[in-house]
């Protein structure tokens, strides 16, 4: 059965972090999240002038998993346990927070002294209780070795961070059963992509617009699917545009979730505990380089 589009929800303008801009289609209105989805930011897309470049300071987290995706630009990562790296076009980085870590991610100095385009994505993924307080664990993967496939027709490709598509897996390991998955559609494709009937599941169209089982998605729109054992992904062949969108979801926990902040746990006494760890230094510190 394939599913359909039950909600649509339009992505928001904002600025996050130091102040760089975003749209953010989840959380929403009446929608805290889609477990175990817990927000979704895209990053500009934002052409900056020299020295014009904005990131995000020094921030903790713990109790998730963020995973960033860049699609342009250049991304320089710092944190409390020493671990520093650069992420560029393509690259994926799957942080585990889990008992806690502060954390920077900031242009890197080429993107701050010359401008440009600064375009990708960040999404957070919840943990289970059984994992809130885990070691922290990075996985970055270049973008050479993201596992990518295409239709037989050559009018889909797609990109697979998590989960598998097309044939091919994911190379990045997940706690939990997750799909993350960055798909480019030429106008005429017509994809029908298996999904499990147990995993919650959306779609965000970034750039051009979707039919998915009738229902039509634009540009900044999100798509919350139904159940169902797969998603249709079309593209009017009349239309004049490559579309590109992020297929996400994941196995439900089923758990509560309490969120203050960049601390998501399953109890306040726990968030309380996360503020008070932080204050007293229990998460370290970003050296200086």
């Amino acid at each position: 059965m394939k599913r359909a589009i039950k909600q649509v929800i339009k992505a928001r303008r904002q600025t996050e972090g130091g102040g760089f801009q975003i749209r953010r289609p989840l959380p929403a209105p009446g929608v805290r999240y889609i477990d175990p989805i817990l927000m979704i930011d895209e990053m500009g897309p934002v052409d900056y002038l020299p020295g014009e470049a904005i990131g995000a300071p020094d921030h903790p987290h713990r109790g998730f998993e963020t995973v960033t995706y860049m699609l342009a630009g250049e991304f320089e990562h710092r944190d409390s346990a020493g671990h520093a790296g650069r992420l560029q076009p393509g690259d994926v980085q799957w942080m585990t927070a889990g008992r806690g870590v502060v954390h920077s991610e900031m242009p890197s100095a080429r993107i701050m002294e010359e401008g440009g385009r600064v375009h990708g994505f960040q999404i957070w993924v919840n943990l289970p209780a059984r994992l809130k307080m885990t070691a922290p664990r990075y996985q970055e993967v270049a973008a050479s070795q993201i596992p990518e496939a295409v239709s037989e027709d050559g009018l889909a490709r797609v990109r697979v961070i998590a989960g598998e598509a097309l044939g091919v897996g994911a190379r990045i390991d997940t706690h939990t059963p997750i799909v993350y998955q960055h798909w480019i559609l030429q106008p005429g494709a017509d994809i029908d992509q298996p999904l499990a009937e147990n995993c919650n599941a959306l779609l965000y169209v970034f750039a051009g617009g979707l039919v998915s089982n009738g229902e039509h998605l634009a540009d900044g729109e999100m798509g919350v699917l139904g159940k169902g054992d797969s998603i249709n992904l079309s593209v009017p062949a009349a239309s004049t545009e490559t579309t590109q969108l992020l297929l996400l979801g994941g196995v439900p926990l089923g758990e509560s979730v309490v969120q203050h902040g960049p601390f998501v746990m399953n109890s306040q006494q726990e968030i309380d505990q996360a503020l008070q760890d932080y204050q007293q230094g229990r998460m370290g510190a970003i050296r200086q380089a």
